[in-house]
């Protein structure tokens, strides 16, 4: 069975809607008031959609398993035995445990993957040969995410992605999101994170950059300016940038209300625009 990629919607159907990517040990750590914050938004009629990672805890998972974790540019390594282990932690445990977060703050949630329904339709990509069963998303079956929202539930989307034929592949979390956001027609982005946004020396003094383009963001990494375990963050929120998707706004969970005050247009973080 073929499967065609649907095309993206030209606009989003409904006032509010937004995608929030986040790591699943981020949101972890995120406190309650987060969430409480996010219950009040989908109680004002916001439409909020989850794509969440969980790298950390597949490694903790695969090392538990003794199976060896093996990354090639920043790609998981991923057989058979690794995806098994990638799916029951993505789509199971990380997946619900988000899901028990925002139902015990009084929202209403409903956790999937991309394999339920054809969600997330992928094919290998281009170094398969290399990483083995990582998938590049060939589409995103909008009308399901649309259909959960319009039902009163907040979507928590595991990034496991499935092919024509049944094969399950492993998707980067943020490119997953980042399709996603553009196939039901989310001009913008919040990336969730543990870091105030990306910062840089001024006059000795390390201060957050409101806004930056992703040709600026490379010469700050070329400079140093961008350094350490800050590059990888930098480089996944730029991954989100795609499709429809023309800016990701990257703020620091722990910011008390942060997302609705992100979304009434305050100031917070750091947003990357195209250009």
């Amino acid at each position: 069975m073929t499967v065609e990629p649907i095309e993206p919607q030209a606009q989003a159907e409904a006032a509010g809607l937004f995608v929030m990517k986040c790591g699943g040990s981020t949101l972890a750590a995120l406190p309650d008031s987060f969430f409480e914050d996010l219950r009040e938004l989908q109680a004002s009629g916001n439409q909020p959609v989850i794509v969440h990672g969980g790298g950390p805890a597949i490694s903790g998972n695969l090392e538990k398993l003794g199976i060896e974790s093996r990354f090639v540019n920043g790609l998981r390594v991923t057989t058979e035995e690794v995806l098994d282990v990638v799916e029951m932690t993505l789509s199971g445990s990380i997946n619900k445990a988000i899901v028990r977060r925002i139902q015990a703050s009084g929202g209403q949630a409903l956790g999937l993957s991309g394999v339920d329904g054809n969600l997330i339709m992928a094919h290998p990509v281009a170094n398969h040969d290399e990483v083995g069963l990582v998938g590049e998303v060939t589409g995103v079956r909008a009308e399901i995410v649309t259909g959960i929202l319009t039902m009163g539930y907040i979507p928590v989307i595991a990034p496991v992605g499935v092919d024509g034929e049944g094969q399950r592949y492993n998707i980067n979390a943020d490119t997953a999101a980042g399709a996603v956001a553009s196939y039901i027609g989310s001009p913008s982005m919040i990336v969730v994170t543990d870091v105030p946004g990306i910062m840089r020396t001024v006059d000795g003094e390390k201060v957050v950059l409101p806004s930056v383009t992703v040709v600026q963001i490379e010469a700050l990494i070329e400079n140093g300016e961008i350094y350490g375990g800050m590059i990888p963050k930098v480089r996944a929120a730029m991954d989100c940038i795609q499709g429809q998707v023309s800016e990701v706004i990257i703020v620091d969970g722990k910011e008390p209300r942060v997302l609705s005050r992100v979304l009434k247009g305050e100031a917070l973080g750091t947003r990357i625009v195209r250009s």
